[in-house]
């Protein structure tokens, strides 16, 4: 069933809500908590699984526990944004894991990435034994996070509930 055809009434938001905070919540808590009995429920969960709605669950690890003490913002500009520049960048930029994120971006820089590392040599490295050979790579210019005041996963609801 596609997303933009599945009905998200009170409870389905609710387990959305839910599962956002903790996926491995019981389909017997989930259903307590929505007020629905445990079938109406493990179906609803299964609907928001199989529309795609709910990509799947996965275990949030601790950056700072694994040594990962480096979270860096940097922003690349291409030299030109063609489809075979933008596609080179992308590919590249999909093998590296300490590549958290990537967007293409509008504004001053092509793509904002965040990277998360050790320390400040890995950063380096990074950036000199790998972003800087990437074909079509201009500009570089990275911005280093002294502290994390809010992360989450959890997507916004409160947008849907008015919809009622």
């Amino acid at each position: 069933m596609p997303i933009s055809r599945l009905h998200l009434d009170a409870a389905s938001i609710r387990i959305l809500d839910l599962l956002q905070q903790n996926s491995e919540m019981s389909i017997s808590d989930l259903a307590e908590a929505t007020g629905l009995s445990a079938s109406p429920c493990w179906r609803r969960v299964n609907e928001l699984k199989e529309s795609g709605l709910i990509k799947g669950a996965v275990a949030l690890v601790d950056a700072q526990s694994l040594g990962l003490a480096v979270n860096v913002f940097v922003q690349v500009s291409l030299k030109q944004q063609d489809r075979e520049s933008l596609d080179v960048f992308n590919a590249a930029i999909k093998t590296k894991p300490e590549i958290v994120e990537c967007y293409l971006m509008t504004g001053e820089a092509d793509y904002m990435l965040r990277v998360v590392v050790e320390d400040l040599m890995k950063f380096q490295a990074l950036v000199v034994d790998f972003l800087t050979r990437i074909p079509g790579v201009a500009n570089i210019r990275s911005s280093f996070a002294l502290s994390q005041i809010k992360y989450t996963t959890a997507l916004p609801t409160d947008h849907l509930k008015s919809r009622g």
